[in-house]
């Protein structure tokens, strides 16, 4: 089984996972869950301070471990896409700056045009 960029869809459009990473991307960027963050590490300490049963600061510490673990899957994910889009922009400059060079117009700045606000498709 051969991996594939996951922005390299044939299709263009994003599957799901690609959706709930831009999802999640949007969530974690908010003062909301910062507010969780914060909170998840109070509680942490808040259990180890209280001298609270293993079982407690077994349960916080997974609990922050499953998040960051999450975290870093989506967060990967959605980089990829970036820099994916990004490869693309610069080949597509680089083929319009040739095609100007040589004196001869079209297909890539073609190119250049579509991959205007690629990240935002991808």
């Amino acid at each position: 089984m051969t991996l594939s960029h996951p922005a390299a869809r044939s299709d263009g459009a994003p599957g799901r996972f690609e959706r709930l990473a831009e999802a999640a991307s949007n969530l974690t960027s908010s003062p909301a869950f910062s507010l969780f963050c914060v909170l998840l590490v109070g509680g942490f300490f808040a259990v180890h301070a209280a001298g609270l049963s293993t079982e407690w600061q077994i349960l916080v510490g997974d609990t922050m471990t499953a998040i960051t673990l999450l975290l870093l899957a989506l967060l990967k994910n959605t980089e990829r896409r970036a820099e994916h889009a990004l490869q693309r922009k610069l080949d597509a400059i680089a083929a319009a700056l040739l095609e100007q060079h040589e004196g001869r117009g079209g297909e890539a700045h073609e190119e250049l045009r579509k991959a205007i606000r690629l990240e935002e498709r991808l």
